[in-house]
């Protein structure tokens, strides 16, 4: 079941780094995004811990008249036609590269530093900074790529569509 894809995608090297735009990427399991400071327990919030915060995500649609591009965002996949918080514990595909949604992606003041914008990311972006990804699966990410969830198995439904008991 397709439910969006990716309208771009960004790596930095090191904490506080640009970051870059590139087409596609690879996905390592365990770790993150090849390059990007995260895989290799280099980042501001993963520093010496591998594997802690692997990929981060966030919605094209928050950006339209925020005062904020895609990479100042400090996330690594933009995406568009998903809602984000439905992939909390859940499993998707980008592409082939199979994910967990781990956890709610708060924002923070790092990006209206590093961008030197007056309009703090904390606040443009509140209730709006995206999700933590683990990388089940590796494999190449492409600009372009589907998102696909999982299918909720039919017996997840059972409460909310049974008869009443009387």
């Amino acid at each position: 079941m397709v439910n969006g894809n990716v309208v771009a995608i960004f790596i930095s090297p090191v904490a506080g780094g640009k970051m870059e735009e590139v087409e596609m990427v690879e996905a390592i399991a365990g770790a993150g995004l090849a390059g990007d400071r995260y895989a290799m327990a280099a980042g501001s919030f993963n520093r010496k811990r591998p594997g802690r915060r692997q990929v981060t995500l966030i919605n094209s649609v928050f950006f339209q008249d925020r005062g904020f591009e895609y990479g100042e965002s400090r996330r690594n996949i933009v995406t568009q036609g998903v809602e984000l918080m439905w992939l909390i514990g859940r499993e998707f595909h980008i592409g082939k590269t199979r994910f967990r949604g781990q956890y709610y992606c708060d924002p923070c003041l790092r990006p209206t530093r590093l961008s030197g914008k007056s309009e703090k990311f904390l606040e443009v972006f509140s209730d709006r900074g995206g999700l933590v990804a683990e990388v089940l699966e590796g494999g190449t990410i492409k600009k372009g790529d589907h998102i696909s969830i999982k299918a909720i198995p039919e017996e997840a439904y059972y409460y909310r569509n049974r008869e009443p008991t009387t």
